[in-house]
C-alpha cells in the first residue's frame, strides 16, 4: 500500500534480502545450473483470488527491477488451486516457481519434502526473522525445522458487534469482551431487547474457545509428536461454551457466507460477528454495505488472540533451477518491501505481516464502515500477542472431525465427553498417517 517514503526500491530489497556481497546482484548472479541465466525467463507464479490483484498491481515495480522477465499468474479457486498445488508436487508435473498457500494448509504441505527450506542457503531467510510478526514466521517452521514459506499477510481476530442495536439493549463492548460468559450473557439480553440474533452459528464459538488455554509450541489438535490433544479441559469448556449458546437459542443456525448470513447483516438479525479483521472490508465492500457506521470493533472474547487465516509463498523444490532466484526475488518484493506490503493492504485489506508496517500512521486513519473507529489499531495489537500454533498434516481433517462431534453434540444430544473420547479414537488412527 503505498504509503511510504520508500526513497529506493532497488536499495531497499537488497538490504531486506541479505545476500551478503551480492545483495544487489542482478537475478543472473545465482548460481546457474548450465553457467548461463536463460536470455527471456518466465516466472510462474499460482495463487487464489485476489492474491492475483495483488501480485498484478505489484509487478511493474519489479519488472522494472528485471526488464524482459515474464511473469504468467495462475489463478484458481481456492479449493481448486489447493488441490492443485498438492498434485503438482506429489508428481513434479506442471510446477508453478512460486506458490501461494493459505495458512490452514500449511500443515498439509509442511511436512513433506516438496517444498525448499527457505532457512537454508542460498535464500536464508532466517536473517529476515526479526522482520516479521512472530507467529506468522514461526508457523511456517515444519517438525524438522525447515522454514517452508515466507508469510505475506495475516488475518488477526477480532468481534465485530451492531453498536446500535447494543445501544437498544443498554449494552457496550465491556459487557462483551470481558469473558465468553460473558458474551453468551449479553447475548440473552441482546435477544430478549432486540430479537437479533448473538451469532450466526454456535459452532464459531467453539472454533474461538478450543484455541484458549494453548501452551507455546502446542498445535490446535496435535502436539509436536503428533499426540492427540482433544479429549482435553480446553475442548470440553469450548463445546460447553457452543452448546450453552445454542440452548439459549442465540444462535441463528446459519453457515458463514450462505445467503441467510449476509442478510442476517443487512437486517440487522444478527448482532456480532467473529472472524478476521479482513472481514470489515469484506462487509463494507460486499456482504451489507448499507450497515456502514453502525458497526464496532472490539478484542475477541476472554482476551483471546487468534488468527483467522494469512498467505505464504514458497517454492517448489522440484520447481525450474534457472527460475530459483527470481522466484525468491519476487517473495521478497512481495514480503519484505514496506510500500508493497501497505499496497496490498490498501488494494485487498491484507493485512501485513512485516513488522516494519506496524508503526505506520495508517493504522490510527479512522474506518468509516466502523463509525468513525481506528479499528487498525486493535488489529495491531492482536497481531503482536497471537501465538504460532504449528502446523500438522491432519489439521483440516481434524476441524472436519471436531466440527462433525460438536454437530452431533448440538443437534443430537451426544454427551461431550463421549463426543470427545471418539474424535481422539478417529485422530489418532490418523495422525502417524
Amino acid at each position: 500500500m503505498n504509503r511510504n517514503s520508500a526513497p529506493d526500491r532497488r536499495r531497499i530489497l537488497a538490504a531486506a534480502a541479505g545476500w551478503g556481497a551480492a545483495a544487489a546482484l542482478p537475478a543472473h548472479a545465482w548460481p546457474w545450473p548450465r553457467g548461463d541465466a536463460p536470455k527471456h525467463p518466465q516466472l510462474i507464479v499460482a495463487v487464489f483470488p485476489l492474491l492475483d490483484q495483488i501480485i498484478k498491481a505489484a509487478l511493474p515495480g519489479w519488472q522494472r527491477r528485471h526488464p524482459g522477465v515474464d511473469v504468467q499468474i495462475i489463478t484458481r479457486q481456492y479449493g481448486d488451486h489447493h488441490t492443485a498445488m498438492t498434485t503438482a508436487l506429489s508428481t513434479a508435473v506442471r510446477l508453478p516457481d512460486v506458490m501461494a498457500l493459505e495458512s490452514s494448509f500449511l500443515g498439509r504441505f509442511a511436512p513433506g519434502r516438496g517444498l525448499d527450506d527457505l532457512a537454508q542457503s542460498p535464500y536464508d531467510i532466517g536473517r529476515f526473522r526479526s522482520r516479521f510478526v512472530p507467529f506468522a514466521y514461526d508457523q511456517a517452521i515444519n517438525s524438522r525445522g525447515q522454514m517452508v514459506a515466507a508469510p505475506t499477510d495475516i488475518g488477526p481476530g477480532t468481534l465485530l458487534y451492531r453498536a446500535d442495536l447494543l445501544a437498544k439493549a443498554g449494552l457496550s463492548a465491556d459487557d462483551l469482551t470481558p469473558s465468553w460468559d460473558a458474551y453468551i450473557d449479553a447475548g440473552i439480553r441482546l435477544k430478549a431487547t432486540t430479537g437479533a440474533y448473538l451469532i450466526s452459528n454456535a459452532v464459531l464459538v467453539k472454533d474461538i474457545a478450543q484455541r484458549s488455554g494453548m501452551q507455546p509450541g502446542e498445535g490446535v489438535y496435535f502436539d509436536k509428536d503428533s499426540r492427540v490433544l482433544v479429549n482435553s479441559p480446553r475442548f470440553v469448556r469450548a463445546f460447553e461454551l457452543a452448546r450453552r449458546v445454542r440452548q439459549l437459542k442465540l444462535d441463528a443456525r446459519i453457515r458463514t457466507w450462505s445467503n441467510e448470513w449476509a442478510e442476517g447483516f443487512r437486517r440487522g438479525t444478527l448482532a456480532t460477528e467473529l472472524g478476521g479483521a479482513w472481514m470489515v472490508g469484506q462487509m463494507a465492500d460486499h456482504v451489507a454495505p448499507a450497515t456502514k457506521g453502525l458497526w464496532r470493533a472490539a478484542q475477541l472474547p476472554g482476551q483471546t488472540f487468534v488468527s483467522y487465516g494469512g498467505t505464504y509463498y514458497a517454492i517448489p523444490r522440484q520447481s525450474a533451477s534457472a527460475n530459483k532466484a527470481l522466484a525468491w526475488d519476487l517473495i521478497q518484493w512481495l514480503t519484505l518491501q514496506r510500500e508493497q506490503q501497505f499496497s496490498a493492504f490498501k488494494l485487498q485489506d491484507a493485512f501485513p505481516a512485516l513488522l516494519d508496517t506496524l508503526d505506520d500512521p495508517f493504522f490510527e486513519q479512522p474506518l468509516p464502515f466502523l463509525g468513525g473507529q481506528p479499528g487498525r489499531l486493535l488489529w495491531r495489537d492482536a497481531a503482536r500477542q497471537i501465538m504460532a500454533t504449528p502446523p500438522h498434516k491432519q489439521n483440516n481433517f481434524a476441524d472436519e472431525v471436531m466440527n462433525a462431534e460438536l454437530g452431533n453434540v448440538l443437534d443430537h444430544g451426544k454427551n461431550i465427553q463421549q463426543a470427545l473420547a471418539d474424535a481422539e479414537r478417529l485422530l489418532v488412527r490418523r495422525a502417524t498417517r
